[in-house]
């Protein structure tokens, strides 16, 4: 029986590594019927929506979407509609994976680290109060009459939100994450020596969940900033990692630099009975059209779907056709290479049909 499964070609470059991905996928043999639908920049064009519902409708429908990356605006205009799919469908984990593969260029070797992220909480919840607008002084005289503590009157606001619930769940999840996939550790990622309720809450709820799992699986507590410095100099001290949703991001990119960048680095996004998966990296707008930019983390999060999907085998396939790939050298886009006039390196489509020749060799 077929899988059905929405398929969100992104902006940008979205198109290109989407559809790169979607013929890997294919290639692996397991059937699925793909669900077409637009958001972002060409959604807004075609319906004046950047996220229309009939893409949450679809998504909820088929419980599982292959997404490709969609523009953010960097300090004005819309909010991120990545952020919104994953707020409306209530996608309160991502999985964003770190693991090396040899032939990419990268001053480590053997890093295999899995980011657990909050998804739905955090500064990442959106509520933002502009500096200068009447309710930003109301709440900010509010504040100083709760708080005691002086705020200048041109500030802007944002809050940060930490639940008991939240928490809970996404600790949860790592924990079990481990244990299915046979992980060591799982360290928590904090700041609770300066946001004592907050991320203080978010540390008191990981120590009594990780009680439940004692004896099973390693726990460990770090605070955020010496996480990094430890990442850097001694990365393989750590395992599963799980932080609240800014941390989340932030250090999902430093493990990615880790392993060579956010070329390799894919995404899952997965709620109750809900998944979407993309790929780390943004929509690249410079490069649309090229046929240059580089489809494995496009690819290897169609790993990760079809690892969801519980299509174990061709997960295992396509993660090692990949591998492959990129550890001969010989079809493997501008990136992978040190020189940028070697006549090996390829476009898009061409690694991508490498990937999928080797799924048939």
């Amino acid at each position: 029986m077929a899988h059905k499964i929405t398929l969100i070609p992104g902006d940008g470059i979205g198109p290109e590594v989407t559809f790169a991905a979607k013929r890997c996928i294919e290639a692996t043999g397991v059937k699925i019927e793909w669900d077409e639908v637009l958001a972002g920049s060409d959604a807004l064009k075609a319906t004046g929506e950047l996220l229309p519902q009939g893409v949450l409708d679809s998504i909820k429908k088929n419980r599982v979407a292959l997404k490709g990356p969609i523009i953010t605006p960097i300090g004005e205009g819309f909010r991120s509609v990545n952020v919104a799919i994953r707020q409306a469908l209530d996608l309160y984990v991502c999985v964003r994976p770190a693991k090396s593969y040899p032939g990419v260029k990268s001053n480590y070797k053997d890093i295999d680290l899995v980011i657990i992220r909050e998804n739905s909480e955090d500064l990442y919840a959106g509520i933002e109060f502009e500096e200068g607008l009447t309710q930003t002084k109301e709440l900010i005289k509010k504040i100083e009459d709760y708080s005691k503590k002086r705020i200048r009157s041109d500030s802007g606001i944002s809050i940060k939100p930490i639940s008991k619930f939240a928490s809970t769940r996404i600790v949860k999840f790592a924990f079990e994450y481990a244990m299915e996939h046979n992980r060591r550790k799982v360290t928590i990622g904090h700041k609770a020596n300066i946001m004592k309720f907050t991320d203080g809450l978010f540390l008191k709820i990981g120590r009594e969940v990780a009680k439940e799992y004692s004896g099973r699986v390693t726990f460990e507590e770090a605070i955020v900033d010496n996480m990094c410095m430890q990442l850097v100099q001694k990365p393989r001290n750590y395992d599963v990692l799980v932080l609240p949703n800014l941390y989340g991001d932030i250090l999902s990119d430093l493990c990615a630099g880790l392993i060579g960048g956010l070329g390799i680095a894919p995404g899952a996004n997965i709620g109750d009975g809900l998944a979407v998966f993309e790929a780390v990296h943004g929509s690249a707008p410079k490069y649309k059209g090229l046929n240059k930019v580089n489809p494995v983390a496009m690819i290897l999060s169609g790993v990760l779907m079809l690892d969801y999907l519980n299509e174990k085998k061709a997960a295992l396939a396509l993660e090692g056709a990949v591998k492959e790939v990129i550890l001969e050298g010989k079809k493997v886009t501008y990136d992978f290479k040190s020189n940028p006039n070697d006549s090996n390196i390829v476009g898009t489509q061409e690694m991508a049909d490498a990937v999928i020749k080797k799924l048939k060799d």
